[in-house]
């Protein structure tokens, strides 16, 4: 299904809509819940789809350095999502960085894993540049899904988190289909 703007910003409304109805919580306490076992099981598991989805990056910019300049800054901003969710603040700073260093010694992959595909990025990448992006927007989208859906267990300030990240992969899904940028 191709991903129209509209489409693209609606569903960035959307989330963002879940994420403040997520967030008026009648909960007495709603910090509690935010470092629950289920909430860190969560955090942790989003941590790593992140983690995987940098992979990816990774692996489609050693195989079309060519594509740099369109796919570094949402490989970075991947890089971000990774760290957020690792953070217990849960609260990317707006003044972050690009680098991405702090995430790679924490375990994400770096650049030099293998170009074809590390064992977690789950997939080879495409020889043809137009369909490695397609692959990318096509993983940024399913777990923009995913996370979208996780909204409903989430406790209110990881649900934020998670809705925030969920609408920039749809917008990542969109960049990357995107013709002629």
């Amino acid at each position: 299904m191709k991903l129209t703007r509209r489409r693209t910003l609606l569903a960035g409304a959307a989330l963002g809509g879940a994420a403040l109805l997520v967030g008026c919580s009648e909960d007495p306490d709603p910090s509690l819940a935010e470092h629950s076992s289920a909430a860190e099981r969560l955090r942790e598991r989003s941590a790593r789809d992140s983690r995987q989805l940098l992979a990816r990056y990774d692996a489609t910019l050693a195989a079309h350095p060519d594509l740099e300049t369109r796919l570094r800054p949402l490989r970075d901003e991947v890089a971000r999502h990774a760290r957020a969710f690792r953070d217990d603040a849960a609260t990317p700073s707006p003044t972050a960085t690009p680098s991405d260093a702090p995430a790679r010694n924490a375990g994400a992959l770096s650049s030099g894993a293998s170009p074809s595909a590390s064992p977690s990025s789950g997939a080879d990448v495409p020889k043809d540049g137009k369909a490695a992006r397609t692959a990318l927007a096509d993983a940024e989208r399913e777990l923009s899904d995913t996370r979208a859906k996780a909204l409903k267990g989430a406790p209110p300030e990881l649900a934020r988190l998670l809705a925030s990240v969920a609408a920039s992969g749809a917008a990542h899904a969109y960049l990357l289909t995107e013709s002629g940028a």
